[in-house]
């Protein structure tokens, strides 16, 4: 018997078996494996939390990187105590000023002469409820989130195809793939940056692009000290839950397993990463469970 609040088991026919089984060996043999020696890199939002901790991660073993975000006295900081600050190019960006992106795009190929792969990371985050939530910081989440990485993306994307190689890899969340309370606009910037991609992926796989999706669980970073209110102010609290998550580290680990192991999506995290599966098969359970989450 089933125990109350366990998740209810999942069998598939014979028949649906040996599709499953037939199609995940398919793809286990066209997958393309990404060697990251050589590769140079391009990280947004790098100044602290996830980008910091990739950009650690690629720098440690010595890969060319350049590394963006709006603080470009704080990245000059993290270049010149990082392991290897000759590997290392800064570039300011910021996703709310569209118009410069474009030029921002240009200095990050001229620093190193090409790019391989653009991480995505830069963006705010939200802990307020919809009643509560001006309209302008919705469209501001909706700016750089969205709109800002995929002005950015589409900046580059001319050189990918060029080169006929090249990477993006979009860092999103788990609530881009379900909402939760405290972050509606938030998801879904996450939401939009998940079908905006999608579709570039299956424009692009003939062209030597390839693009992942990332959605990190809870990661311990300051993302929340970070994230705006309702009227717009930083929130200047640590959510619990952020404070007990995954170590940046850890987090950076398993991503990079991933893109080398040639993976289009992957979700990281702890157990809340098990939402994925709840919303797909038990919608009314997760939806029920998902209100009464504690989120922050």
């Amino acid at each position: 018997m089933q125990a109350q609040g366990q998740v209810p088991p999942f069998a598939f026919g014979e028949l649906e078996g040996i599709l499953v089984s037939n199609l995940l060996t398919a793809y286990e043999k066209n997958v393309q494996i990404i060697n990251m020696k050589n590769q140079i890199f391009w990280i947004t939002g790098a100044s602290s939390g996830i980008g910091l901790g990739l950009f650690n991660h690629l720098n440690e073993r010595g890969i060319k990187t350049i590394i963006s975000s709006r603080d470009v006295a704080k990245l000059e900081e993290i270049k010149q105590s990082s392991k290897h600050p000759e590997l290392v190019a800064v570039v300011k960006v910021d996703l709310e000023k569209f118009d410069e992106l474009d030029t921002a795009t240009a200095k990050a190929i001229e620093s190193f002469g090409k790019i391989d792969v653009l991480i995505n990371n830069g963006g705010i985050s939200q802990r307020d409820l919809v009643v509560n939530t001006s309209f302008e910081v919705d469209q501001r989440l909706i700016n750089v989130n969205y709109l800002g990485t995929v002005k950015l993306s589409k900046s580059l994307l001319k050189h990918f195809i060029q080169n006929k190689t090249g990477t993006f890899i979009t860092v999103t969340s788990l609530v881009g793939k379900f909402g939760t309370p405290y972050r509606s606009s938030y998801s879904a910037s996450k939401h939009a940056l998940h079908g905006f991609f999608d579709s570039l992926r299956a424009e692009v796989k003939d062209l030597g692009v390839k693009v992942m999706l990332v959605c990190p669980g809870f990661i311990k970073t300051n993302i929340s000290l970070n994230a705006l209110t309702g009227g717009g102010a930083k929130l200047g609290e640590m959510d619990e839950a952020q404070a007990n998550g995954m170590s940046v580290e850890v987090f950076a680990e398993k991503l990079f397993k991933a893109l080398e192991a040639g993976k289009e999506e992957i979700c990281i995290g702890g157990k809340e990463t098990l939402g994925v599966l709840l919303k797909r098969f038990v919608p009314t359970y997760f939806s029920k469970m998902i209100a009464k989450a504690k989120v922050r």
